[in-house]
């Protein structure tokens, strides 16, 4: 599996990842040119630094194997969410189930404290344990926004094969990055050059 560092610069961030943290989640696992792929989350350590890199877990969190299976889990259901968005079909509902739990692992209210010296005070309550629940509830509810959302309308999947990735349309841009672009383009005009004249 390729490491994350020698990738990252060669994949820019799909138009919209910027504004929605979703996609970016979605974005984590690319399939590149030649069979290669690319997991951001295929490691404990990727995830942690993952995480850390988008303000979802302190850098010396210490992820665990089981952490980073739950959140390949959801951005599987995530992912399947965005494509029937897309594809304009129902959405399974075990993937629908798989983010309404993630929505539900964190209170969403601060919670009220007392303090011996000072009174009461509201707070949210974030200890080590429930990082990883913390995560999951902002990346599901990120998702849900984008679907729900007026940017819903935008989202496509990059129309280069074999990217996978995820992105909001502008205008007749249908690519998450240039390269694809570039991409789609080639493969279209090897197939004009390929095709048979007709007499």
């Amino acid at each position: 599996m390729s490491e994350a560092p020698t990738v990252e610069p060669v994949l820019p961030p799909a138009p919209g990842a910027e504004d929605h943290l979703a996609l970016d989640f979605v974005n984590s696992a690319v399939a590149l040119p030649g069979g290669h792929f690319v997991d951001f989350l295929g490691t404990p350590r990727g995830t942690n630094r993952w995480l850390a890199e988008r303000g979802l877990a302190p850098a010396d969190a210490g992820v665990q194997e089981m952490c980073a299976t739950q959140l390949r889990s959801l951005r599987e259901n995530v992912r399947a969410l965005f494509s029937a968005r897309v594809i304009g079909v129902p959405a399974l509902p075990a993937a629908l189930s798989a983010v309404n739990d993630a929505l539900s692992r964190a209170p969403t209210a601060a919670l009220l404290h007392w303090d011996e010296k000072s009174g009461p005070y509201r707070a949210v309550p974030c200890p080590t344990n429930e990082v990883l629940d913390r995560a999951l509830a902002t990346l599901a509810a990120n998702a849900a926004d984008l679907l729900t959302g007026p940017d819903a309308e935008r989202l496509t999947a990059c129309g280069s094969t074999p990217c996978n990735r995820y992105l909001l349309s502008h205008g007749r841009r249908q690519w998450c990055s240039t390269r694809c672009g570039d991409r789609a383009r080639a493969a279209r005009a090897y197939a004009r050059r390929a095709r048979p004249k007709s007499d």
